[in-house]
């Protein structure tokens, strides 16, 4: 039964010293998609500066904010509404024959076509003083594979919000095998595409009230693109497969692509962002 969502995304920026130009891109908006029926959106802040909606390099909606006028605290709010179908991860054609898979990825064209999500990037980065930390089982399918490292990398890392932040690396995360979704994502990346599986970094929403890892901020998952099925939904933060509880809103190479805010300040001083997600459905009959 598909579901009516709900979604509030706040975000309150303070500067310790006043700000006199300020330039921020919001990248919060729910994509639309066979999945996702978009329906309304609302957007303001406390000082109603003016913005505009647009585009980014990968084709996803983006609100874009310019501030002119001298201020030291903002806070910004966005409300969507959408209507998300039901979702069977599993609804996909198995591969028929798994060499016929295995030979596709290991071709040059293939490697070409899926070049930006094959490559290493400075979060998806494992540096070569680490042992082989998972290694597919050419007698499974890859599907079958990708489940399996979907689990390995939940047991990896240990969830835990006060471990890490926006700039840690893949490789701290490795010595202290803990983190957030963010960095759940970046592993289980770097991982399939050390196997030659394309895979990349998803920002979205997470269906909150399910006892879901990463519910109360905007989640991150993974996708991956398996031969003769596509691209599939891996959250390695739940072991689960992406589904109805999973509100899509852009992919990219690693978090860099997908940040909810990035900005220009014109000021000096410290700053502080505090953000806040909050998402509530219900049945559509």
């Amino acid at each position: 039964m598909p579901l009516e969502y709900f979604i509030t995304y706040k975000a309150e920026n303070t500067y310790e010293e006043p700000v006199h130009e300020a330039y921020w891109q919001f990248l919060v908006i729910p994509e639309e998609n066979e999945s996702q029926q978009f329906i309304g959106i609302d957007f303001n802040s406390s000082i109603n500066p003016k913005f505009e909606f647009s585009i980014n390099g990968y084709g996803f909606k983006t609100i874009r904010v310019h501030m002119k006028q001298k201020f030291e605290q903002i806070a910004f709010e966005a409300r969507f509404r959408l209507i998300k179908k039901e979702i069977n991860p599993f609804d996909f054609t198995p591969e028929a024959d798994k060499s016929k898979s295995i030979e596709k990825i290991q071709g040059l064209n293939f490697k070409v076509d899926y070049e930006a999500f094959l490559k290493t990037t400075p979060y998806t980065y494992i540096p070569y003083t680490k042992n082989i930390l998972f290694e597919f089982d050419w007698g499974n399918s890859i599907f079958d594979n990708l489940i399996a490292l979907n689990s390995y990398t939940y047991r990896y890392i240990q969830f835990n919000t006060k471990a890490t932040d926006v700039h840690t690396t893949l490789n701290e995360v490795l010595d202290i095998h803990q983190g957030v979704c963010q960095d759940f994502t970046h592993l289980f990346c770097a991982l399939a595409r050390t196997n030659g599986i394309p895979a990349r970094y998803v920002s979205g929403y997470l269906h909150q009230g399910n006892g879901y890892f990463g519910d109360l901020q905007m989640h991150a998952w993974a996708e991956a693109y398996i031969p003769y099925a596509g691209w599939i939904g891996f959250d390695p933060t739940n072991d689960i497969l992406a589904a109805t509880n999973h509100i899509k809103v852009a992919h990219g190479k690693d978090y860099s692509d997908c940040s909810p805010l990035k900005g220009v300040v014109y000021t000096s001083g410290k700053n502080q962002t505090v953000h806040s997600v909050q998402v509530n459905s219900q049945d559509q009959q």
